[in-house]
């Protein structure tokens, strides 16, 4: 199991480096959006959706609000807008996607009493959509930017910052637990364990690049806040689905939702504070 996990990590990192580093840039809104419709058929799962044509069916609609979306904020030659224009695109949906997080938080809070709010396959695969839409809308509006290769990259650093310092000092200190009906392995301690560890990353990113350690605070610490809630939302559906991954595509790690459960809503976050400060990577 383990040489499984690292042989497809590996492979899913080269793949990964070599679309956001050599895909021409009008390109990477389409591959993103492949890794949604993937996670989109995982997701039609975990709202009890069994049947093939269901899930398919699920899909085909999760494309269309991608293509719609697409169309809003240009990223298909149809759209023509200009970067300005995008900019101002592709706000409301990020800001429909932080929105849509701080509900989920209060979800992931009540659990298992708020699942009466959303417990019916409809409202999961209503879910859905403001998980993976403003996923695509995130990613796609920063590797728009200048050097926006390293900060798609940098959102992947928080994100992975953020679950390994909370891995180490969870399983050091971790006592008090931090979703104990959602996920029990989590704890308050592996918690600010994995923010401190940003902080640290934060520090390291403002020394290399001489950017402004305030925008770089404002871009990593929202990022780091609030990646665990991506995991843990998922966590609460499969739960109340009843299965352990969302599918078993990648080998020794679950489906392609269980590795980006967590930038789902890193992305739309780190997006929007984009849109108000000025950083450069690279």
């Amino acid at each position: 199991m383990l040489k499984q996990r690292v042989i497809t990590a590996i492979v899913l990192a080269a793949v990964f480096l070599g679309v956001l580093f050599f895909l021409p840039i009008p390109l990477f809104p389409a591959f993103v959006a492949t890794i949604v419709l993937i996670s989109a058929w995982e997701w039609a799962n975990l709202c009890g959706f069994t049947a093939l044509w269901q899930r398919a069916l699920y899909v085909i609609f999760q494309a269309a609000a991608i293509a719609g979306a697409a169309l809003y904020v240009g990223a298909l030659p149809l759209g023509g807008a200009t970067p300005i224009d995008a900019e101002l695109h592709y706000r409301p949906i990020l800001i429909a996607g932080c929105t849509w997080w701080a509900l989920a938080l209060l979800w992931v809070q009540g659990y298992p009493t708020s699942a009466l709010l959303w417990r019916h396959p409809a409202l999961r695969a209503v879910m859905g959509f403001f998980v993976l839409v403003p996923t695509w809308a995130g990613l796609s509006y920063v590797r728009l930017q200048e050097q926006g290769a390293w900060l798609v990259l940098m959102i992947v650093a928080v994100v992975a910052t953020a679950d390994i310092g909370g891995y180490f000092v969870g399983r050091r200190f971790g006592q008090r637990k931090l979703a104990p009906n959602v996920s029990p392995g989590k704890t308050w301690e592996g918690f600010l364990g994995g923010v401190s560890a940003n902080v640290c990353l934060a520090l390291l990113v403002w020394f290399f690049t001489g950017q402004a350690l305030w925008a770089i605070i404002a871009l990593v610490l929202p990022t780091s806040l609030v990646s665990v809630l991506g995991d843990l939302l998922e966590s609460m559906v499969k739960r109340e689905r009843g299965i352990k991954d969302s599918s078993a595509l990648l080998p020794g790690h679950g489906g392609v939702l269980d590795r980006v459960d967590s930038l789902t809503a890193a992305v739309p976050v780190f997006a929007l504070a984009l849109t108000a400060v000025d950083v450069t990577l690279g």
